[in-house]
């Protein structure tokens, strides 16, 4: 029997992704086009071809896709750009992918310990926060220290740089879709100012440092064979973005953390007192439900994706996705509710109830999984059991906090305010 030609995937016509169509929910418009169109259907958003996929095979196969043929590095870089000047991606030395070696995250961890007591003393006895205002300071002040050089987590080099890095939180590409078209009209200028803040203060911390082992000491070192202007701003650009790409997303994955545990009283009374492995459990069941990521994969080069019922031959210039939330929460009975008891270390306890174990993640699957895993929950851990142990948190909010709609990518962003009352129990 002759080969039979391979069908085109069903076309989601009329369906649009937020950078180029308003899109009052962008997570809701492609759980539509599903219902509409089954487990696999093509979107055409603008100049962008997407093919997206929710079938366990389909799933397996996007998750076994070769770096050279379907890139996560590309997909990634392009969806960052829409916000992040060009030239911070220029030339980099020193990568975000080798920020987790054992040694180093000792040392980010004895950092992080220090920015909690120094949070503690921000804080006060007693007060009302924001709970992601909180994480995100927080997370500042870990990563600067961390990564930054001499200086920059203290005092007024440290409000700077936090402000500065609020502009150019690259997460904005896909947390405010929306606004990209701003951004891009604007020619990035305030992105732009935002990086001449960054290199000056990190041009004083080279000027202030003596050799060691530090991140720092070692983007330093790999500038060595250039002088002047260009040195600085290649070093400042390497720190820049290895703290765009680490911070933002654990920043917001703790604070849905804090926002689970002290719903769950009992929960935190347990973290408060010690309980370190129920702690990463909680963190992984928040991450898991806060997950709005679309995982996608830039074609390189002709791919095949099998979705168990068709095989589909993808060509370049198309992206392969998948969408989480479209499965974290419905793979299978009872994941739409908080449950860290589910999870035995870093999986589910009860994989076989699902049509693929790979229908369901906090970190991703396999070569593609967030190199940051360990280190991501350890410092949740650290922190969670830092603040349910020195407060009691108080939840300001009447319902669960509700992501931002637009927002297609990354852990949620609070659609408003999550205020939480502190206070230090009287000795």
């Amino acid at each position: 029997m002759p080969n039979q030609p391979v069908p085109d995937p069903p076309f989601a016509e009329g369906t649009g992704l937020p950078w180029d169509v308003s899109v009052t929910d962008a997570v809701a418009a492609i759980a539509a086009a599903r219902a509409r169109h089954g487990d696999t259907f093509a979107v055409h958003s603008g100049p962008d071809r997407y093919l997206f996929t929710f079938s366990p095979a389909g799933v397996e196969s996007f998750y076994g896709l070769p770096e050279d043929k379907a890139s996560k590095g590309v997909a990634d870089y392009l969806m960052l750009r829409r916000k992040l000047p060009d030239e911070i991606f220029d030339g980099r030395r020193i990568l975000p992918g080798t920020l987790f070696r054992r040694d180093d995250v000792s040392g980010y961890l004895a950092n992080l310990n220090r920015a909690l007591d120094e949070t503690t003393a921000e804080l006060g006895s007693t007060g009302t926060v924001d709970v992601f205002d909180l994480t995100r300071r927080l997370g500042h002040r870990m990563g600067l220290a961390s990564w930054a050089g001499p200086g920059s987590a203290h005092g007024e080099a440290f409000e700077q740089l936090v402000r500065a890095f609020d502009i150019l939180d690259g997460s904005d590409a896909f947390v405010h879709p929306d606004a990209m078209a701003a951004v891009a009209a604007s020619g990035k200028r305030a992105e732009r100012a935002a990086l001449d803040v960054v290199v000056g203060i990190v041009a004083d911390a080279v000027c202030r440092r003596t050799d060691g082992q530090s991140l720092f000491d070692r983007i330093v070192d790999a500038w060595r064979d250039e002088l002047g202007e260009k040195r600085i701003r290649g070093i400042a650009f390497d720190v820049a973005l290895i703290h765009i790409a680490s911070m933002s997303n654990l920043a917001a994955a703790l604070g849905w953390a804090v926002v689970d545990l002290v719903e769950h009283p009992t929960y935190a009374d347990r973290v408060a007192a010690g309980d370190a492995e129920l702690a990463q459990r909680c963190a992984l069941e928040s991450i898991r439900l806060a997950q709005r990521s679309i995982m996608s994969r830039a074609v390189l080069s002709p791919v095949e994706l099998d979705t168990g019922d068709v095989s589909y031959q993808v060509p370049p210039g198309w992206t392969i996705a998948t969408l989480l939330p479209l499965l974290n929460a419905s793979a299978a009975t009872g994941l739409a509710h908080w449950d860290p008891d589910r999870w035995t270390r870093h999986r589910l306890a009860d994989e076989k109830s699902l049509p693929s174990p790979m229908l369901v993640t906090a970190f991703g699957h396999g070569r593609h999984s967030c190199p940051a895993q360990p280190f991501s929950l350890s410092a949740m851990t650290a922190a969670m059991t830092h603040l349910c142990s020195r407060y009691r948190l108080t939840p300001g909010w009447a319902t669960h906090p509700r992501p931002v709609p637009a927002q297609i990518g990354g852990v949620a962003r609070a659609d408003g305010p999550c205020m939480l009352s502190y206070r230090q129990p009287l000795t």
